[in-house]
C-alpha cells in the first residue's frame, strides 16, 4: 500500500488518541472520548498490519483471539472496585510486550548506538514496570501484605540496584556486541521493580499505579524510536505524560510529594487507631436517619470507597429521587482521591444516572458545608478527617479534605469504626453533631428509602 496512505492512517490514529484524552477529562464527553480512542487504536492496528513488515499473519490472528478471550470477560466481569487492579494488570501486559520486543530487537542484530539507547530505556522501563505492576496488583488485591514492607538500608539498596541497572545499560550502549550483559541487566531491572513497590503502602498504591502507567507509556515511546514507528512514539508519549500528570494531581490532592509517596512508608496502622472503639460516639437507625433527611433543606452526599464496595450507587439514586421530590436540595461532593482512582466516584454515580450537574468538585463545594443541613458520608474516611487541618503531626496533615465537619449534622454510613487507608482514627466520628449509621451501605440506604417512602405515604 502507498506509504502516504499509511502515514494518513497513523496521523488519524494519533488525532484519535489526543481527542480521547481531551474528551475523557469530562464526564459529559467521556463516552465520546472512549469511542475516539477505540477508533484511533483500530486505525493504528490496521495501518501497522498493512505495512510490508509483517512476516506471517497466523500468529497475529492467534494473538487477537487469545487477547479477546481474556480482555472481553475482564471488561465485563471486573467490578469498579477493582479498577486499580485491572489497570495494574493491563499496564503489566503492555510493559511486558515492550520489554520482550526490545529483547527480540537486541538479539536480532547488533543495533546501532542510537537504537541501543532506545532499546536500553525500553527494556529497563518495561521489565521494572512488569514486576512493579504485578506487586501493586497483589497488594491491592490483598494477595500480598498491603502494608509497607520496610527494612534498614532499604532506600540505599534500591538506589544501588537502580544505579547498577544504569551502569549495565551504559555498558550495553557502548558495547552492544557484548550480549552476555543483557540477561544480567534484565534481571536487575526485574528485581528493582519488586523492591521499588514493596515499601509502599496500600494508601499510596493508586498514585504509584498512575506513575507506573507513565513508565509503561515511556517504554512504548522508546520502542517507537527503536522501531522507527512515529505512532508508537506519539502514543507512548501521550500515555507517559498523562500518567505522570495524574500522579501529580493525586499527590497534590493528598498534599504530598513524590519522594514522600515513594519513600514515606505511608499507610501503616497507627497505634491510636487501636483505641478507636474506646471513644464515645452516637449511632442512629435507618428510621432516625430518614427523619433527619426528610426535614433537611440541603444535603451534601460524600461518596467513598465503601459505597463502591457495597455497589450502593443505585440505592443512592433512589434516595436522591425521593428527597428531590420532597424539595430537598441534594448534591454530591467529589474528592479527587475518593475511591481507588481519580474519577472513580464520578463513574459510579454516572452509572446510576445521577445528573452530572449534581456532582461538584471539592474546591467548588467546600465553602457550602457551613450552610448545609446534613452531610451524608457513605464509605469515605480519610478525605473527611478533620485531623488533616487540626493535627500537624498527623500523617495526613495538610491534605485537602471535604469540610463535612462544618455542616449542621453529619451522618456516616460505615460497617464499623475501623480506620481508612491512612490507618488513623477519624475525629469526625466522635463529634457531637455526628451520627454513625452502621451497616452495609446498600442495605442501609435501602432502609432509608423505605422509611422515606412510608413517611410520604
Amino acid at each position: 500500500m502507498n506509504n502516504t496512505i499509511l502515514e494518513l492512517f497513523y496521523v488519524a490514529a494519533a488525532a484519535g488518541f489526543i481527542l480521547a484524552l481531551k474528551w475523557m477529562s469530562s464526564p459529559v464527553t467521556a463516552r465520546r472520548g472512549v469511542l475516539a480512542g477505540e477508533i484511533g487504536m483500530l486505525l493504528a492496528v490496521v495501518g501497522t498490519l498493512l505495512r510490508h513488515e509483517v512476516v506471517t499473519y497466523e500468529w497475529i490472528a492467534l494473538a487477537f483471539i487469545v487477547g479477546a478471550a481474556i480482555g472481553a470477560p475482564l471488561a465485563y466481569l471486573m467490578p469498579m472496585t477493582a479498577v486499580s487492579q485491572r489497570t495494574a494488570v493491563s499496564q503489566a501486559c503492555g510493559a511486558l510486550a515492550s520489554a520482550l520486543i526490545g529483547t527480540a530487537e537486541f538479539y536480532r542484530e547488533v543495533p546501532s548506538r542510537g537504537t541501543m539507547v532506545a532499546l536500553t530505556l525500553e527494556t529497563l522501563l518495561g521489565f521494572l514496570t512488569v514486576t512493579a505492576s504485578l506487586v501493586a496488583f497483589g497488594k491491592l488485591q490483598e494477595l500480598l501484605p498491603s502494608r509497607p514492607i520496610v527494612f534498614k538500608g532499604q532506600n540505599f539498596l534500591n538506589l544501588s540496584i537502580l544505579a547498577l541497572a544504569v551502569i549495565l545499560g551504559v555498558m550495553m550502549i557502548l558495547s552492544p556486541d557484548q550480549r552476555w550483559i543483557f540477561p544480567i541487566f534484565a534481571f536487575v531491572a526485574v528485581l528493582f521493580g519488586i523492591l521499588f513497590i514493596i515499601p509502599i503502602g496500600g494508601a499510596d498504591m493508586p498514585t504509584v499505579i498512575a506513575l507506573l502507567n507513565s513508565y509503561a507509556g515511556l517504554s512504548a515511546s522508546a520502542m517507537g524510536f527503536a522501531l522507527n514507528n512515529k505512532l508508537l512514539i506519539v502514543a507512548g508519549a501521550l500515555d507517559g505524560s498523562s500518567g505522570f500528570i495524574l500522579s501529580v494531581i493525586m499527590c497534590r490532592a493528598m498534599n504530598r510529594s513524590f519522594t514522600n509517596v515513594l519513600f514515606g512508608a505511608f499507610g501503616q496502622l497507627q497505634t491510636s487507631a487501636a483505641q478507636a472503639e474506646q471513644r464515645p460516639y452516637r449511632s442512629a437507625s435507618p428510621e432516625e436517619a430518614a427523619e433527619i433527611l426528610s426535614n433537611a433543606r440541603s444535603v451534601i452526599v460524600i461518596p467513598g470507597y465503601g459505597m463502591a464496595v457495597a455497589q450502593a450507587q443505585h440505592k443512592l439514586r433512589e434516595m436522591f429521587d425521593t428527597l428531590t421530590k420532597r424539595g430537598v436540595d441534594v448534591r454530591f461532593a467529589i474528592h479527587p482521591v475518593a475511591g481507588r482512582m481519580p474519577g472513580h466516584m464520578n463513574v459510579l454515580l454516572a452509572e446510576a444516572d445521577i445528573p452530572y450537574d449534581k456532582l461538584i468538585e471539592m474546591e467548588e463545594i467546600n465553602s457550602d458545608f457551613e450552610l448545609t443541613d446534613v452531610a451524608l458520608v457513605i464509605g469515605a474516611n480519610d478525605v473527611v478527617n478533620p485531623a488533616a487541618r487540626t493535627d500537624p503531626n498527623s500523617p495526613i496533615a495538610g491534605m485537602p479534605i471535604l469540610n463535612a465537619d462544618r455542616s449542621r449534622t453529619v451522618m456516616v454510613i460505615k460497617r464499623g469504626m475501623s480506620p481508612g487507608f491512612a490507618g488513623i482514627d477519624n475525629d469526625l466520628y466522635y463529634m457531637n453533631k455526628t451520627l454513625m449509621l452502621f451497616g452495609d451501605a446498600k442495605s442501609f440506604l435501602a432502609g432509608i428509602v423505605k422509611e422515606l417512602g412510608a413517611a410520604r405515604a
